[in-house]
């Protein structure tokens, strides 16, 4: 399949689906909160800006470069970083902790916008918006908007694909995990590796076969089908998918670059933020493509599906210099910033010029390969009761792994699922 404009892509799932002048270094989260706080109120001079900056490990170089570069810019402050070590998955988790002693500057996935808003988290966006939403793509925004105000500065696009060993396999082997799963490949231990308790990635199955988590636009608290007809089909296929050998159940990302570097697994599933590692250890053989079809045990093949969600960099509502964090994200977030983690990371951009750069884009195996899988996604829903999917799903995962869920009881631990996804949010 030719890919088409990442964009339009992306803008189809959401109709469809629905980081740097002188700085101290902090450990850890709780120490990056405290510290930027307290050098804040001791900022004496009002040229003197001190900003504490979260963002994850594999991006605390760049997230320095661009502090440094905004520092650079606006001469006419003296701007003082503190750095921590907070990924954008655990940024919900770790800011809610204590709004007071948190970043004044972190990247959040977007399915946490609603309950950080919700918490009274995000500084509500007032430094050129109107800017700040024609230059990124709908989706993205929309994914950083709730009740019509916008919280954060979109600045990549995620979901995840396939990765794999063109020696192993070839162009047409990849197209169906069953034609995967059925060959016998020389040295090869895992044929295809999946982190099947993870939720993000075990929608795919339940998304390709068509049910829907929080209704057709992932807005309504009340509805989940997973557990459905389709979605019995969608059991039945996983409790036989982890009994073969040739599959990797329960692979992280770790497993996944370390199986990739010693030669043991021919393909798995994860997205750019790998890119850079896992090229390293396939070299010439390395090869990128949307995720691969299945059949359902009453003979229909379908496309696996999956979550889409992006990267926002969001401001504390509680931060002590919010012109000057609002800036600071912005910059961060910024066409020449999403440049530099496009082509140095390999990470998928939101801004429009960028994104409708098509020959730029298919340069990049990884981005390409997003695209791709993109027109298949669900965005991800950032309602508060999507909070209540994660463990579940989880739980539902280990026990197909485990040989927990026979055929036999599985409309029950389907129902189960749905029951603990749709139950009443803790206070």
């Amino acid at each position: 399949m030719k890919t088409s404009k990442i964009i339009s892509m992306i803008a189809t799932l959401a109709l469809t689906g629905t980081l740097f002048a002188g700085c101290s270094n902090t450990g850890d989260a709780g120490n990056a909160g405290a510290g930027g706080n307290a050098a804040n109120a001791a900022s004496g001079g009002s040229d003197t800006v001190t900003l504490t900056v979260w963002g994850s490990q594999e991006g605390q170089p760049y997230l320095e470069r661009m502090c440094e570069s905004f520092a650079a810019a606006n001469p006419d402050k003296n701007y003082v970083f503190n750095y921590g070590v907070v990924s954008e998955a655990d940024a919900k988790k770790e800011v809610l902790k204590d709004i007071s002693a948190a970043a004044d500057v972190f990247g959040f996935a977007s399915d946490q916008t609603g309950e950080l808003v919700s918490a009274g988290a995000l500084y509500r966006i007032t430094k050129n918006k109107d800017q700040v939403v024609a230059e990124n793509t709908e989706p993205s925004i929309k994914a950083a908007t709730v009740d019509g105000e916008l919280y954060g500065y979109p600045y990549v696009s995620d979901t995840y694909f396939m990765y794999y060993d063109k020696s192993k396999f070839t162009e047409e082997e990849v197209l169906s995990l069953d034609t995967m799963l059925a060959k016998d490949i020389e040295g090869i231990s895992t044929n295809f590796a999946f982190d099947t308790d993870n939720g993000w990635y075990q929608s795919a199955f339940f998304f390709g076969a068509g049910c829907k988590l929080f209704g057709d636009d992932g807005t309504d608290p009340t509805k989940c089908d997973f557990n459905n007809d389709r979605g019995f089909l969608v059991g039945e296929y996983l409790i036989d998918l982890v009994k073969n050998p040739k599959y990797g159940a329960n692979f992280d990302d770790s497993l996944i670059k370390a199986g990739f570097a010693d030669g043991s697994i021919a393909a798995a599933v994860t997205g750019t933020w790998n890119a850079t590692e896992i090229q390293k250890s396939l070299g010439d053989n390395y090869a990128a493509t949307k995720l691969p079809s299945i059949t359902l045990s009453n003979g229909e093949s379908v496309q696996l599906g999956g979550m889409a969600n992006f990267k926002i960099m969001g401001v504390n509502s509680e931060t002590k210099n919010p012109l000057d964090a609002m800036a600071l994200a912005e910059w961060i977030a910024s066409y020449d910033n999403q440049v530099i983690n496009f082509e140095e990371r390999s990470l998928a951009p939101t801004n429009v010029k960028l994104t409708a750069d098509t020959e730029k884009l298919n340069s990049n195996i990884a981005v390409a390969a997003l695209a791709q899988q993109a027109q298949y996604a669900t965005v991800q829903t950032s309602i508060p009761q999507a909070g209540n999917y994660w463990t579940p799903a989880e739980a539902f995962g280990q026990d197909i792994i485990a040989g927990n869920i026979t055929k036999d009881n599985l409309q029950e631990k389907l129902d189960k699922y749905v029951e603990s996804v749709l139950s009443a949010l803790a206070s």
